[in-house]
């Protein structure tokens, strides 16, 4: 099954580039989120801080989803992908 989901993802974020319209800035940082939770577990380092608010906002959406699986992420964000390709 894994392989799978993989496969899923893949094509995902392949689709990702090619939407119909553009999403808004929460969907976007939500796609951002679960990509980096899907491909590089959860978010380390210092939250950048300063003026930085879009590096900032995109730390924060990625800390939230601290402790989910990579698979979970990849479902999340394929699912989320196909929703927005009018799946």
């Amino acid at each position: 099954m894994a392989s799978s989901v993989q496969a899923e993802f893949q094509q995902a974020q392949q689709d990702v580039r090619t939407l119909p319209t553009q999403p808004s800035n929460d969907v976007l940082l939500k796609l951002y989120a679960l990509y980096k939770q899907a491909t590089q577990g959860d978010a380390t380092g210092e939250r950048p801080g300063g003026f930085n608010f879009v590096g900032a906002a995109k730390y924060d959406a990625w800390k939230a989803l601290n402790g989910q699986s990579s698979e979970t992420a990849q479902q999340e964000y394929v699912a989320l992908v196909q929703q927005l390709r009018g799946r």
